[in-house]
This record gives structure tokens, sequence and C-alpha cells, in this order.
């Protein structure tokens, strides 16, 4: 066997042998052969807790140590470079909050009822009869006002839809065969469409049209992919729908958006290098538009799409702010000429728990939903419903019936 050859161990005692190439991205991922983690003899009793304590504060010392370390160049050497980089805003670069500045924001906007956040929430009770999915969004500030709104969709693949019963069978069967397994439906494009696209936008149409307060706090990515792409990109008729709702926020400015877990790990890094009270404002989303234009299958589209691009996205800039050491920073997306002071908005928001450095008002909205549209109250009209139609338990998945 070649030294370019490893053996990869297996629980029967039998080994495979692959290219080590094959395995290249992965060992050069986590440092370690894959050969070395498919073998059972480097494994540790579960009942050995304290190797792995050992091992894992090692790591976490080490990884933030050489965060530490670099956060240090990128503000040395990355900060200066951002204002003249490709797509940056006129007021792109490092910016500072002066803390009597956040308390004015405080005092004149967020606690007097000047900004509304809007969040959503959404569950599903997937059996073979029937699939429902429930989508809850929900409108708060902190002067007491608060509305919530709600949706069901209901899904049957068996409608009497067909004269002859034998083809109506086959036609189901044909339907269900390309669904997700039972329960899980995340991801099955038909759901993932009347789920959380649908979510999406209900979260960005109410914020706009049951609000009233001069600011509007939104929870996620302003354009996120969702509202560009499957349901809404089929045609221009249909992609106009979601493309107005952006266009509006753009034309009233008075906007910020602030996603939990974005995934632009490049920007996070820019962020940890930031100081308390410290924001970033980096470039337009013009460049992510295009970038998503030239990737996807937009053809009847694809103009509509380009017009978007350079008279809308060019006006959103993507920034970065940190309220404190001790919690991480997060993304935030404004109108370019309302940058600044979507900024202070957010941290002022999020100086209410200096712990998370999150905006508390969409916190807020969160909780208000999930106690409104929570999967408890929920799930349990639903299986009440099963149970007066005399099948309590029949269609109802494992996971519902196991034992807790």
């Amino acid at each position: 066997m070649g030294d370019e050859e490893q053996k990869i161990g297996r629980a029967d005692g039998a080994v495979l042998t692959e290219s080590a190439g094959d395995f290249a991205e992965f060992e050069e991922a986590y440092e370690e052969r894959l050969a070395d983690t498919l073998n059972l003899a480097t494994w540790t009793l579960g009942e050995d807790v304290a190797a792995f304590l050992d091992r894992t504060e090692q790591e976490i010392a080490d990884a933030i140590a050489r965060e530490t370390a670099v956060a240090k160049y990128v503000r040395e050497i990355i900060f200066p470079q951002i204002p003249t980089a490709p797509h940056a805003p006129k007021n792109a670069g490092r910016h500072e909050a002066q803390r009597s500045a956040l308390e004015k924001v405080h005092r004149g906007l967020l606690f007097n009822g000047a900004v509304e956040a809007c969040d959503g929430t959404r569950v599903t009770h997937d059996t073979l009869p029937l699939t429902i999915t429930q989508i809850g969004v929900c409108l708060v500030s902190y002067n007491g006002q608060q509305g919530s709104w709600a949706h069901r969709l209901y899904r049957r693949d068996l409608r009497a839809r067909l004269s002859d019963p034998v083809e109506e069978v086959l036609d189901l069967l044909h339907r269900r065969q390309k669904r997700g397994s039972q329960g899980q439906e995340e991801g099955e494009q038909i759901s993932e469409l009347a789920g959380r696209g649908i979510m999406t936008w209900a979260e960005r149409a109410i914020l706009r049209e049951r609000s009233t307060a001069l600011w509007r706090m939104g929870h996620g990515h302003p354009v996120p992919y969702e509202l560009l792409t499957n349901l809404w990109s089929s045609s221009t008729a249909s992609l106009s729908i979601p493309l107005e709702l952006i266009e509006w926020y753009v034309a009233h400015k008075r906007f910020v958006f602030v996603p939990s877990a974005p995934s632009k790990r490049h920007w996070l890094t820019l962020g940890y290098a930031l100081r308390p009270l410290e924001f970033l404002i980096v470039q337009t989303l013009e460049p992510e538009i295009e970038k998503l234009i030239n990737t996807g299958h937009y053809r009847e589209t694809r103009a509509m799409l380009k017009k978007f691009s350079r008279e809308v996205a060019s006006q959103i800039v993507v920034g970065l702010y940190r309220t404190s050491l001790g919690a991480p920073p997060f993304v935030f997306y404004a109108h370019v000429e309302q940058a600044e002071m979507a900024a202070h908005i957010a941290m002022a928001d999020s100086l209410l728990q200096e712990h998370r450095g999150f905006p508390m008002l969409i916190d807020l909205a969160d909780t208000v939903c999930r106690t409104t549209f929570g999967v408890d109250s929920f799930k349990s009209s639903v299986q009440m419903a099963y149970a007066r139609a005399g099948t309590p338990f029949q269609y109802l998945g494992e996971r519902e019936t196991r034992a807790r």
C-alpha cells in the first residue's frame, strides 16, 4: 500500500482504503486524520468526562488567543481600508457611539414608542393525511402597543380532484414519493415555500402596514434569500411582490434589521475587532445581490433584479456593532443616509441586555410571538381535533407519542 493511501478502520474490524486526497478538506479543517476519527480505539469512554474537559479547555483557550491576535491586525490593517473598498458607501468605516447619544435614543425614540419591532414564528404539524403550518407574527414597542396576526396553511395530498379512483391513488402515491419524511418536512421544497418564505414576507409586510412608529426594527436580513427565489422568482409578477415591499423600506429610510446568526463569518471577524460602543459601516448590498443574480437561475426576472440591485440594494448598507467585550458583535442593515442613527438605535436597545448585546425589542417580539403562537398550544389543539375525529394516535409521528 502506498504512502498516499490510508487505512480507515471500521467498528467490525474491517479496513477501508481510500486516497488521502479524498479526505484532505476534512483533515485540514479538524487537524485530525479521518483514519483516527473512524478508529474506535481513539474514542473516549463516556464516563471519562475529565478527558473531554481538559481537551476542550485547551482548545477554547488557544482559539480565543488566536482570535484576539487577529483582531489587532484587523483594526490596524483592514479597518483603514474599508472607506476606499469597492461598494463602500460615503459613511463607510469605523465609528464610535457616545453614551450620552445612546441615552438620548433611549428617551427620545425607544421608550416613547417611536421604534417598533416585528418578529414571527412558524410551527408545523405533519401527518400523512394533513400537514398544518401555522405562521404567527407579532409587533411590539416599549410604550405597551402590540399586535399579533396568524395564518394557517393546510396541505392535503388527497383531494378528490380526479374522476377515476385508481388514477387518483396513483397520483397520490406519486406526489407523496417526492415529499420528505413524515414529521421532517424542513428542506422539502413546497413546505419551505409555504412556510419560511411566507413568514419572511409577512414579518416585513406587517412591519410596513401595521406599524405607525417612526422607526421600524426587523429581525434578520432586509432582503432575505427566501424573498428572491422559488416562490417569488418564477415571473416578474410574483417577484414584484417582495421587491416592492423592500423598495418601500428604502423610500422610508428609517429602518434597521438585525439578524441573530448572519452567514457572513468574515464580517463577524471584523466585528470582533470592534471595541465597546464602536460600530462599522462596511459596504452596500449591491455586490451581494449581484452575486445572487449571477449564480441563480433567473431568466424572465433577471432584468428586474438587475434594476433592483442598482437602484435599491445600493441604498442599503451592512454594518456591525458591539456593545461590550462580554457580548458578541452583531450585523445590522440600514439605509445609507440613516445608517449612523440606525446603529445608535440598535446599540441603545442592545445595552438594555448588555450580556447579550442584542436588541431587547426583537427579543420581546419573539417572546410575545412564542407565547401567543407557541408549539405546545398549537399541537395540543391539532391533536385534540384528531381525537374528535376518532383517530387520537393513529396518524401521530413516533416523536409525538414518545415518553419524555
